[in-house]
């Protein structure tokens, strides 16, 4: 007789979750430009080592070819032709880049507003849930008194205010380690 394997409820829950940010990730770039993917497609190519010896490659062979003696140079020395080239290459490749980049951060800026989501549910949640051990607590007389750090978890978190306050705390850090 044969056992049916335990199931693991972690690993269960590790799997789901990884399934769902995978569902969520490709409803992040399900839906690209035209422009996005050449971007993307142009970056990604730029940013290997194949951009680069193809470069390397080319701009060598146009160097060498119109500096020896004896063979047409169609431009030769400063290499006008190759400069122009070059710059005109720069400014569309930082065209594309600056596209792709944009395109990613869009995406990273909707995970963001997911992930604080995420973060103001699991908030309002342990808010409730030490709400109602305080009161469960209450109920069974294994209250300890009055806990003031308690008492200030269990209330909804002010947004706006707790905003003030790392705003608040930040500019007295810089303050501080402003040289004087």
């Amino acid at each position: 007789m044969s056992e049916s394997p335990s199931r693991d409820p972690a690993g269960d829950i590790a799997r789901r979750n990884v399934r769902t940010v995978r569902e969520l990730e490709a409803l992040a770039v399900a839906d690209p430009s035209f422009a996005d993917k050449a971007a993307s497609f142009v970056a990604r190519f730029c940013g290997s080592i194949y951009f680069v010896l193809a470069h390397a490659l080319l701009f060598g062979g146009w160097i060498v070819f119109n500096s020896i003696p004896g063979l047409p140079h169609f431009d030769p020395f400063p290499f006008t032709l190759l400069t122009m080239f070059g710059s005109l290459e720069a400014i569309f490749l930082t065209s594309f880049i600056l596209i792709a980049q944009n395109y990613t951060m869009r995406v990273s800026e909707r995970r963001s507003q997911l992930e604080l989501q995420v973060n103001l549910l699991a908030e309002q949640e342990a808010t409730k849930t030490l709400q109602l051990l305080e009161e469960i607590a209450r109920t069974v007389g294994a209250s300890k008194g009055h806990d003031p750090e308690v008492a200030a978890l269990a209330k909804a978190t002010r947004l706006d205010t707790l905003a003030r306050e790392i705003d608040q705390t930040q500019k007295d850090e810089d303050a501080a380690e402003a040289p004087r």
